[in-house]
């Protein structure tokens, strides 16, 4: 059965969607022997072959985790400045696996991971609503005037955010912690929202993904998702068809 090359690939593990777009575009991706550059191409892959980099895609048995990333970790697969990436931490993991978004290096918390492109995409994409949980550290409480522009979405990089859930942890002196929930997962953006409003974030962990939170997992710790996890992701129901992985 046909379907878009970028999805194939994705389906397959190559990378999520969107990088796999790119990779089409940089003529890394080849169908019969012919590379194509051609976004939206169909393709048959059960009789036409499609290779990456040369070698043959193949599907391969999924693989879902959650990872508590620690500082000083930067989410890519490769560091040009040689800095500690956050498969290192996955020594057992034999499959290749993908972050599903990003935690830059300063900040902590859940981090999904994966072969799995449709999961990235259904995560990733604000169409569908997953919930991600911020726990954020900041010198001062903001004004309930800043808090409400978060809430109702604020304007960086020229374009302006989703609305959030702002609410109190601990307003104690020297220790102010706000719970950030949003729907969207622009680059940095919980750091640039708190910015915009004058108030730097000291501090940055993701402690949950929909219902998926980190549980019992300490720094640097992982565990492999089953099926109810994955339900707790998306808060009930999965939007896409999950094979051969426990309940």
């Amino acid at each position: 059965m046909e379907d878009r090359l970028q999805k194939i690939l994705a389906r397959a593990g190559v990378a999520s969607r969107r990088r796999c777009e790119e990779l089409i575009r940089d003529g890394r991706v080849a169908v019969d022997g012919l590379v194509t550059t051609e976004m939206g191409c169909k393709v048959d892959p059960d009789n036409q072959r499609i290779t990456f980099d040369g070698k043959p895609i193949r599907s391969e048995e999924k693989v879902y985790l959650l990872l508590n990333k620690p500082t000083g970790y930067v989410t890519t697969l490769s560091d040009p400045q040689g800095r500690p990436i956050v498969t290192d931490l996955l020594p057992d993991i034999t499959k290749r696996v993908f972050p599903v978004g990003r935690l830059d290096l300063n900040s902590e918390g859940a981090l999904l991971l994966t072969n799995d492109g449709q999961l990235t995409n259904y995560v990733l994409h604000p169409r569908y609503g997953v919930k991600k949980t911020y726990e954020v550290s900041v010198e001062y409480a903001p004004a309930t005037r800043d808090i409400k522009r978060l809430e109702q979405g604020i304007r960086i990089d020229g374009m302006k955010t989703l609305p959030a859930k702002i609410s109190f942890i601990s307003r104690k002196k020297g220790n102010i912690r706000i719970k950030v929930i949003i729907h969207e997962g622009k680059k940095r953006q919980v750091r640039k929202m708190f910015s915009a409003i004058g108030h730097p974030v000291k501090k940055l962990k993701r402690t949950a993904y929909g219902r998926l939170t980190l549980g019992g997992l300490n720094t640097a710790e992982y565990r492999l998702l089953r099926k109810k996890d994955i339900k707790n992701i998306f808060s009930g129901k999965i939007p896409f068809t999950i094979k051969n992985i426990p309940d």
